[in-house]
């Protein structure tokens, strides 16, 4: 790309990050000062004409700016905030840039679904749609086998997709609780009846729910949420990074999972920065009872589970609030809180197929069918929405007391991130060493020397950053350290 171009380039990203702080301000209610903001474009890390590097640049910025106004209304000087693109970007693929110093005690790469079974990736239809597959766990990966009435072979699975419509194929899906959607355009989403639904959401969308006293941000000017505590009852990727980003600000967060669900270890590794890890199973109810005494310690409550799953445990929203009032509770889902989607569960791959962002992909990139973007674009956004939710709720609870419910999903992040238009020239240029080297730190952990990202916002007045390396998971107690 010549100057004129890159100059070009530089004032479209400016403009884009612009208009993206400016719809997060209007779903929060806000209002961010551009003064006060220093956004540094530069060529996009990620091969995708969508404008993922200025929408998780703005999401970080808007979450930043709470924390910079906590700290003028502390009586401190309030700072300003700098992010930059690539950096931004980069966080969209944390996990791949994690780096364990011994290689015998690191971990193995993460496995793309598609290179571990055939009940995984895009397949054509009877009808001459395709379908994306997604096999998850392992439990749901044979239960799309089960389905399909084959073995994990990819010819089979081809041949048995190839015989149903693409629709009826995700209604069977559905009805089996299984991962898996007809893949959409963006303009045959947004004319469904989901994705109207949607549409009629803001991308972060924060509710009162009750009264309760204000209570003030407990910590000190540069690091205003020591002390807020945080329960964080999420798996994968979206749900971690909400309680990650809070931890990023000095919260108390702790991780609670139990033993027998599956996780991803690589994944776990990256988005347990700065949080404890204990484990509890809320089928049993002494640890429920456990889990109902942090509760009335806590501040934020984060569940990334679909629609009626918390609730059949005695966690949902309702539950939360009786046993916490002042609470702020956060839901992460694929598709949405309201609508018959709701209660489907997804992933990061499933947004992508559904809102048209796999259309546009593959057509970037001159393929006839759908195609992934090559980064976890709406996981780590939607996490970072969430807490920016999460913020304001505190804020406002700070200013005028009352009980909040935060709900943010994957499929409404897409949609938000197609909104900010599409990049005229896609030339991405990989984080040099020296950048990489920059962008990160290294931590002792349990794995030894672990280096990572930090965090792509900065205030200036501020200690962003993680106190704590990633715990395994299940290691530690279930309590606060700050209660």
């Amino acid at each position: 790309m010549g100057t004129t171009g890159t100059r070009t380039g530089t004032r479209t990203s400016r403009r884009v990050f612009s208009q993206a702080l400016n719809d997060l301000d209007s779903a929060t209610g806000r209002q961010t000062d551009p003064a006060v903001v220093r956004f540094k474009a530069r060529a996009t890390t990620v091969n995708t004409p969508f404008h993922a590097a200025e929408a998780a640049a703005a999401a970080l910025t808007a979450g930043a700016d709470v924390v910079r106004r906590a700290a003028e209304q502390a009586g401190a000087d309030p700072g300003e905030l700098s992010v930059d693109a690539r950096h931004a970007e980069s966080s969209l693929l944390s996990f791949a840039y994690l780096r364990f110093k011994d290689p015998e005690q690191g971990l193995a790469p993460r496995i793309a679904g598609e290179d571990r079974t055939a009940a995984a990736g895009f397949y054509p239809s009877r009808d001459g749609r395709w379908v994306y597959l997604h096999s998850g766990f392992p439990h749901n990966t044979q239960g799309l086998l089960e389905l399909l009435g084959v073995k994990d072979d990819r010819r089979a699975v081809t041949q048995a997709v190839g015989r149903l419509h693409a629709i009826d194929l995700e209604n069977r899906i559905a009805e089996a609780g299984l991962c898996g959607a007809m893949v959409r355009s963006a303009a045959e989403w947004d004319a469904s009846v989901q994705g109207r639904q949607l549409a009629s959401r803001p991308v972060v969308e924060i509710i009162q729910m009750g009264e309760s006293s204000a209570e003030a941000l407990p910590g000190p000017a540069d690091r205003p949420l020591d002390g807020t505590r945080v329960l964080d009852l999420t798996r994968v990727l979206a749900g971690p990074t909400c309680a990650r980003t809070l931890a990023a600000y000095g919260a108390d967060a702790l991780r609670v999972g139990a033993e027998h669900l599956p996780s991803i270890p690589l994944f776990a590794v990256d988005t347990g920065l700065g949080k404890r890890a204990a484990s509890l199973d809320l089928q049993d109810e002494k640890d429920a009872a456990r889990l109902r005494r942090l509760v009335r310690q806590a501040d934020v409550f984060s569940q990334g589970y679909r629609t009626g799953a918390m609730e059949k445990l005695g966690f949902g929203v309702t539950d939360v609030l009786k046993l916490r009032p002042g609470m702020v509770y956060v839901s992460i889902n694929c598709y949405g809180h309201d609508g018959d989607w709701r209660q489907r569960p997804g992933w990061e791959q499933l947004a992508q197929a559904v809102t048209g962002m796999a259309v546009r992909q593959g057509r970037h990139l001159r393929q006839s069918a759908p195609t992934l973007l090559p980064a976890a674009v709406n996981d780590y956004i939607t996490g970072y929405l969430a807490a920016l939710g999460a913020l304001v709720a505190l804020e406002r609870r700070a200013r005028v007391g009352g009980s909040y419910w935060v709900r943010v999903s994957l499929a409404r992040t897409a949609m938000w991130v197609r909104s900010l238009g599409e990049r005229a020239s896609v030339q991405p240029q990989p984080l040099r060493p020296a950048e990489l080297e920059r962008f990160s730190s290294t931590t002792d952990s349990a794995w030894g020397p672990l280096s990572h990202l930090d965090p792509a916002v900065r205030v200036s007045n501020a200690k962003v950053g993680w106190d704590r390396p990633p715990s395994p998971l299940g290691s530690d107690k279930p309590r606060f350290l700050s209660a």
